[in-house]
């Protein structure tokens, strides 16, 4: 049996709360293959934006391990991690993170420019993301000037622009209406196909965990477990093709 890409085994994670600890993830397991769409489902406060960031090595659990490819994420050295965080993984978040002083263009470039790739094709790589995500005219527009749907779609881009291996999307539709929302969803589908990277989103969206090959639902106290029955997607969402 192939090894999966990431594994997680019985983390858990607490956080200071007045004169005692709060428990925000309890013996989480999950794995997840190369390629694999994976959507973690829940109401907000619930623990999946602290599962993102233990998954994307911004923080570190109290206890169980995380691995990438077979090696524990708490095994590596800084700049083993830096590596990690910077070409294996891209993120997406709910309030884009945009930086305002940029262009569009500008901002899908950054990781690229931080982690000093100045090869000749990085100006063209992050065209052609944006050209992908449908926003190629708004190129060299800020981020002030941009709808919110936009931005979201500029953050995805700057998210492939690595060509990562995992994209950790937070809530990504979460401020968007129901359609701009739904189409973004099809804009990820669409490059991460193109890009093979595996997806873990995090949603508290009933009508979007239809799209995903697995679906957990993340309950209070931080467990995971399988959600089944899939909760029931508005009427006029269109389902997952699987051609």
């Amino acid at each position: 049996m192939a090894e999966a890409m990431i594994e997680v085994q019985g983390v858990a994670k607490s956080y200071p709360s007045g004169d005692g600890m709060l428990q925000v993830l309890s013996a989480v397991d999950l794995s997840i293959d190369s390629g694999e769409r994976v959507a973690v489902f829940g109401a907000s406060g619930v623990g999946k934006s602290t599962f993102l960031h233990l998954l994307g090595g911004l923080d570190c659990p109290d206890t169980g391990s995380i691995s990438f490819r077979g090696q524990r994420l708490d095994d590596m050295d800084e700049p083993a991690l830096a590596q990690y965080r910077n070409h294996e993984v891209g993120f997406v978040f709910q309030f884009f993170q945009l930086l305002p002083e940029f262009t569009a263009l500008e901002n899908v470039m950054m990781p690229l420019l931080i982690a000093r790739e100045h090869s000749s094709d990085t100006r063209e790589r992050a065209t052609e993301l944006l050209h992908q995500v449908g926003v190629k005219a708004r190129s060299h527009h800020f981020p002030s000037q941009l709808s919110g749907g936009e931005r979201q779609r500029v953050a995805i881009a700057r998210a492939l622009v690595s060509r990562p291996s995992l994209v950790l999307a937070d809530e990504p539709t979460g401020n968007l209406d129901v359609d701009t929302g739904l189409r973004v969803m099809k804009v990820f589908e669409d490059v991460q196909q193109q890009c093979g990277a595996a997806i873990l989103m995090a949603t508290h969206n009933a009508a979007l965990v239809e799209r995903f090959d697995k679906v957990l639902e993340m309950q209070p106290g931080g467990s995971l477990r399988p959600c089944s029955p899939i909760p029931r997607k508005p009427v006029g969402v269109q389902p997952r093709s699987y051609e």
